[in-house]
């Protein structure tokens, strides 16, 4: 551990429950390893359901106190939060890429992303705006307001341990609620070190409660059965996202929930094919391809096919791979072995099918949970790699020859979070943005992720939205008032 003592320091590895740190209740802590090395990095303490109980009593203390505050007074809080968490960037930055692994480079605009959501929600924070209206029918005045729904629960993944969160933690605190978090056991590091800037920013004892648990499944269920939790949001896969559903309804809960993605990525003949190569840099390697977002399934009309993949491949190749801390690095390792490991299996699964490896394909030995960003083509259609999330560095391109096919193939899934197409004809990418069943659409863009925007999708991709206006509503209950004067 000792090449991490200087950054990891001051990283605290407690529970943090009513604005002071603890031990797990029983003493229980798990290890925190680095994707690159497979060294352990800290132990972290490990929640149990008495101690999720304990934060729930926090955050249901905290939340008279914080409701009743001014929602300027809520909001400036956040922006204080904005401004120190890009003050200490680059730590920050640092500490995601030993837990997490992904390239510096990626570390640091995922801490600026984070960042911003805080700002956007400081300003969202003073837009509770109700209406009063006269009734048509009985003349009363309708008088209609947005009242902070109550304690949350929030359940974030590993990809990105400090965005998830923050775009969650933004709104919930803009709209006066007070949240029990739950990380990833992957990635608890970053969490529990933006705890001291928030205390700092003003972030009152028992608002923000952190609980990181190996101990996953009878502790954030202990907090969905207890009435004073009113909002469930969790990020990550859709199987999971089914059992916590279930969960809420025994509660009745106001869920948030994003979700899975299959996403496709449609290269029209007429693209200007270097910007569609650079969009699917950006939607197929962003975090290595391990995001809800990434680019899963390349549909490139025949007649540019060729130059698509050529291309593409040549970019894919040039990247180095290796410790995300490194200079030059841009791939660094998937999160875990498992992770890996289904990696190699759906690569091989492809090419046992008949697909083509144009680079890549092949995971180096050594220690590290590496895996080389890898192309392949004629990839068949039961490929299983189609149908599930790649998760990886691996982009898997088919051929098709009319609009309608690819909007019907695009279509062909059970997700509906993202999808991407490149085309100079504006009328037809407005036209096949509007078939494509996903809840997000990236025409001519390989990124869509804004703080600013409504994030979610479709179908199995969840339900709800973040971001935007719209992700402050999560965390609010609307009352009407009738009365007449």
């Amino acid at each position: 551990m000792a090449m991490y003592d200087n950054l990891l320091a001051n990283v605290p590895t407690d529970l943090w429950i009513g604005g002071k740190w603890r031990k797990a209740s029983d003493g229980a802590r798990f290890d925190v390893i680095d994707p690159a090395t497979e060294n352990k990095v800290a132990s972290v303490a490990s929640a149990s359901v008495e101690d999720a109980k304990a934060a729930i009593d926090a955050a249901h203390g905290a939340f008279e106190g914080w409701a009743a505050k001014k929602p300027r007074e809520r909001g400036e809080i956040l922006r204080k939060a904005y401004e120190l968490i890009v003050r200490d960037a680059e730590r920050f930055a640092k500490l995601i890429t030993i837990e997490n692994g992904k390239a510096l480079s990626d570390s640091k605009g995922e801490v600026l992303y984070s960042a911003e959501f805080f700002r956007w929600y400081a300003e969202e924070a003073v837009r509770n705006i109700g209406e009063v209206y006269k009734a048509p029918a009985s003349g009363a005045r309708v008088v209609v307001q947005h009242k902070p729904a109550g304690v949350a629960v929030l359940v974030t993944p590993w990809n990105f341990p400090a965005a998830m969160a923050t775009r969650k933690i933004g709104p919930a605190l803009a709209a006066g609620c007070p949240v029990v978090l739950k990380p990833a056991s992957e990635t608890p590091l970053t969490m529990l070190a933006l705890m001291p800037l928030l205390e700092e920013a003003g972030v009152p004892a028992g608002v923000v409660n952190v609980i990181p648990s190996r101990r996953s499944g009878p502790v954030v269920s202990a907090m969905l059965h207890d009435p004073r939790v009113r909002v469930v949001s969790f990020t990550g896969s859709t199987e999971v996202g089914r059992k916590l559903l279930h969960e809420a309804a025994d509660s009745v809960l106001k869920p948030a929930m994003e979700l899975g993605g299959n996403a496709p990525f449609i290269v029209f003949d007429d693209a200007d094919i270097d910007a569609a190569i650079e969009g699917a840099m950006i939607a197929k390697m962003r975090n290595m391809g391990e995001a809800c977002t990434a680019a899963n399934r390349f549909y490139v009309h025949e007649k540019v096919h060729n130059e698509f993949a050529k291309k593409l491949t040549d970019k894919m190749a040039g990247l180095k791979m290796g410790n995300g801390l490194d200079d030059g690095v841009a791939l660094g390792p998937l999160v875990n072995a498992e992770g890996r490991d289904k990696v190699v299996e759906l690569v091989a699964d492809a090419v046992s099918k008949g697909a083509t490896v144009l680079t890549g394909g092949k995971a180096p030995g050594g220690p590290g949970f590496f895996y080389p960003a890898t192309v392949l083509t004629n990839v068949p259609d039961g490929a299983k790699m189609l149908n599930e999330e790649i998760f990886g560095p691996v982009a898997s391109i088919q051929t098709f020859t009319s609009e309608d096919e690819a909007v019907k193939r695009a279509n062909d899934t059970e997700y509906g979070l993202v999808a991407y197409l490149y085309t100079k004809d504006l009328t037809r990418g407005m036209r096949v943005s509007e078939k494509l069943d996903f809840g997000m659409i990236g025409l001519n863009r390989g990124l869509v992720s804004d703080p600013a925007a409504p994030f979610g999708g479709t179908k199995q991709s969840g339900l709800g939205r973040e971001g935007a206006h719209v992700g402050l509503m999560e965390f609010l209950e609307t009352q009407y008032i009738s009365v007449s004067w």
